[in-house]
């Protein structure tokens, strides 16, 4: 798609269309004015074509509109915002097809009804201003959509996987070492890998990694523990083997200047986690665990601790494989942050399968209920002064009825100096996921009811909250206030 010539063949029809409604003419009015054909203006309108010099000065001289006019690139007020989004490129960035959407279908719904899709692109736009919404995090909700509407499972990089265990005789029954994967990209790929100490530049605190392309060197952070230095490495591989070319040169990222780069990330992310955490090997070590009627909280921390790999990983790679080989089709995953000291809890990553489950991040700057067990791991872990805090509760939820069995673990955050964050993986209780985990029904796990968040929660005498539940309040008002209208309504009818 050449975005500038579409752009302009567009933006002629929006305004061929606009200025003919606005004459109250019909296309075969205007085809019977002009003897072009009806097909011929139509195809203009819809912006799949321009037309020539004559042929505009002959729509403007029976539109009574100069040619200046017809042929600026310059909307009405209230088409505006459409020339915005369509002159930005950002249509060309996002690459439509992974939701089965056809350009060309988009262009049409544009032309046929512009006035109702400029209302609508207007409202996006006020919705992001409104919540900061930036490039990046435009980016991350369309992969995090795309995601979700494949169970987070991507059977063709699970196959990659083991293609390159076998052509690089990777045994997926055991750990792969740091030292294989470092031999992998220095043999294989021609990497020089260099540990740097980035703590020494303050600029470069956050970041584990940095690729150069030139001279295919991969710098590592001296800060970094195994776990973390065996994902950068097996992403490295990962970009190489799936071949992206257009990647992200930071881990983590600073900034995406494409979608491909948010897509080939999560590949190459994929990639890596399914590289350490092997399929079979890890449903095997979950079933086991699942066997066992009474589970303490120490096997779970266990087997997170045989794979070698951060909590992180592991429970990203649990939202994998547990709609896929368990049947677990609705489940949560949050990252929760929380700086030591301040009264704050932010869910900075999130993913929900199949519908949207209960606990998401709010930005309305409410307070996250307190019971939730991922913000009870965090307080621990501060409390207790551990490097990694588990636990796991049913979570009760007042409004809606549903219960989840949440799994989660505190660590440090290795981004950001004393800050704790928590990792969450919830599976939605019912029927089938009992018979799954047999041991739901046991007295040592405990039960809580929960809310959203302080300001929308229903639960009395909650000694945990963090702020009354104003949100609930007003709602309550105005479900009172129409109950009495309503009696009213009927009385004088």
């Amino acid at each position: 798609m050449d975005i500038e010539k579409d752009y302009i063949k567009l933006i002629f029809g929006l305004k061929l269309k606009q200025i003919r409604t606005q004459k109250n003419l019909s296309l075969f009015g205007l085809a019977k004015l002009t003897n072009l054909s009806k097909s011929y203006l139509n195809e203009i309108e819809k912006g799949k074509k321009y037309p020539k010099t004559d042929k505009i000065l002959l729509l403007c001289e029976h539109l009574e509109t100069s040619y200046d006019q017809m042929v600026s690139l310059k909307l009405d007020n209230n088409l505006a915002p459409i020339g915005e989004i369509l002159k930005s490129g950002i249509l060309k960035e996002i690459p439509l097809e992974l939701f089965g959407i056809q350009e060309a279908d988009l262009i049409d719904i544009i032309a046929n009804a512009p006035a109702k899709v400029n209302a609508f692109i207007s409202t996006i736009i006020e919705i992001a201003q409104h919540y900061n919404l930036s490039r990046e995090s435009f980016f991350l909700a369309a992969l995090r959509s795309y995601q979700e509407a494949h169970s987070n499972y991507f059977e063709d990089l699970e196959q990659k996987v083991i293609e390159f265990s076998n052509s690089f005789q990777i045994n997926l029954n055991s750990k792969i070492s740091i030292e294989e994967l470092e031999a992998i990209l220095k043999e294989e790929y021609d990497y020089t890998i260099k540990e740097i100490a980035f703590k020494d530049q303050e600029a470069l605190g956050d970041l584990r990694s940095i690729y150069v392309p030139k001279s295919k060197t991969l710098l590592l952070s001296t800060e970094i523990d195994a776990p973390q230095k065996a994902f950068v490495l097996a992403k490295e591989i990962a970009y190489n083997y799936l071949q992206l070319s257009d990647r992200l040169l930071t881990f983590s990222w600073i900034k995406f200047d494409n979608f491909d780069q948010v897509l080939h990330n999560f590949y190459a992310s994929y990639f890596a986690g399914a590289l350490l955490l092997p399929r079979q090997l890890v449903v095997e070590k979950i079933n086991n665990f699942l066997n066992n009627e009474k589970p303490n909280p120490e096997e779970f921390v266990a087997l997170i601790a045989s794979f070698e790999v951060s909590p992180e990983s592991f429970y990203q790679r649990l939202t994998n494989l547990l709609p896929k080989d368990f049947h677990l089709k609705n489940l949560f995953f949050l990252r929760m942050s929380h700086k030591i000291g301040s009264d704050k809890y932010r869910i900075k990553k999130e993913l929900h399968i199949t519908n949207q489950q209960e606990p998401h991040a709010n930005e309305t700057n409410e307070h996250y209920c307190r019971r939730w067990v991922s913000t009870k791991t965090i307080d621990e872990a501060i409390r207790q002064n551990k490097p990694h805090f588990f636990d796991a509760q049913i979570s009760s939820y007042e409004n809606s009825g549903n219960e989840y069995l949440v799994f989660s673990s505190a660590t440090k955050d290795p981004f950001v100096e004393n800050c704790i964050r928590s990792i969450s993986v919830g599976i939605l209780i019912n029927a089938a996921m009992k018979k799954k985990f047999k041991f739901i029904e046991g007295k040592p796990l405990v039960k809580r009811i929960v809310g959203v968040t302080c300001e929308t929660c229903a639960v009395k005498d909650c000694l945990e909250r963090a702020a009354p539940p104003i949100a609930l309040e007003k709602k309550k008002r105005h479900e009172d206030t129409d109950a009495v209208v309503q009696q009213y309504i009927t009385q004088y009818s």
